[in-house]
């Protein structure tokens, strides 16, 4: 099997370097991994970063003039990657590469074609794992929030059963994702593949990960209102329509 990781970056100097290292030294037994960086014109130093990782085993990268949004870098990511399966690996250490053996066993098993990586099945505080101080505790609510309604509505419209479809820690059949058009350019990107892939019959499995929430301090970049609306619109829109 060959493992494709697409790691879209922007801004991320502070955590950049460490995942990428993080990334190259974990070990999979028969499995090959390739790494596909998409960097968005950072302003921070992260593209320089990101050029020091050039010609490491497996590695490319990809260079955008300007940034246009998660769901474009992931789109850049996939018209390049040459793996089986494939995951997009966020820049900002939230999610942990010592699960990739979790999150690929049940792909290798062949019980499933789509796995999520849930945040709920690890977390003391059920949906709640996001908890800051001071006034950032609302920010942190509404987002708990927000994934708790937006996987609610998923689970009715396509029928399923998730207990974190807001989780951004998923993995695809490359093959699978050659077969839908992707249209979203930020965050509902990661519902529409959902929503798509579902439609088509593919069965998703959860697994626990393990997941280290950033603030918006440390450069966390949802922002509620604005990308909340947008998700909850590619929804419902992809459950009746491309």
């Amino acid at each position: 099997m060959k493992f494709s990781i697409i790691v879209p970056v922007y801004n991320e100097r502070a955590t950049v370097r460490a995942l990428l290292d993080q990334v190259l030294a974990v070990e999979l037994p028969g499995v090959e991994k390739e790494i596909v960086i998409v960097e968005g014109n950072s302003t921070d130093g992260t593209r320089q970063i990101v050029k020091e990782y050039e010609g490491k085993p497996g590695v490319r990268a990809i260079y955008e003039e300007a940034p246009r949004g998660k769901g474009a870098a992931v789109r850049a990511g996939l018209a390049a990657i040459t793996g089986d399966v494939v995951l997009i690996q966020d820049g900002d250490l939230e999610y942990s590469t010592k699960d990739y053996p979790a999150v690929l066993e049940p792909i290798q098993a062949g019980r499933a074609e789509i796995v999520f990586g849930s945040r709920v099945r690890t977390s003391t505080q059920h949906w709640q794992f996001r908890r800051y101080a001071g006034f950032e505790r609302f920010y942190g609510f509404f987002v708990n929030l927000g994934g708790v309604l937006f996987t609610t509505l998923f689970n009715v419209l396509y029928g399923t059963s998730l207990s974190d479809g807001a989780t951004m820690f998923k993995l695809f059949r490359a093959g699978d994702l050659r077969k839908i058009t992707l249209r979203s350019d930020g965050f509902d990107y990661d519902w529409e593949i959902s929503g798509k892939l579902v439609r088509l019959g593919r069965r998703i499995e959860e697994v626990p990960v393990v997941y280290k929430a950033r603030s918006r301090a440390e450069g966390k970049k949802i922002r509620f209102w604005r990308d909340g609306t947008r998700v909850a619109i590619a929804i419902v829109r992809y459950r009746f329509s491309d």
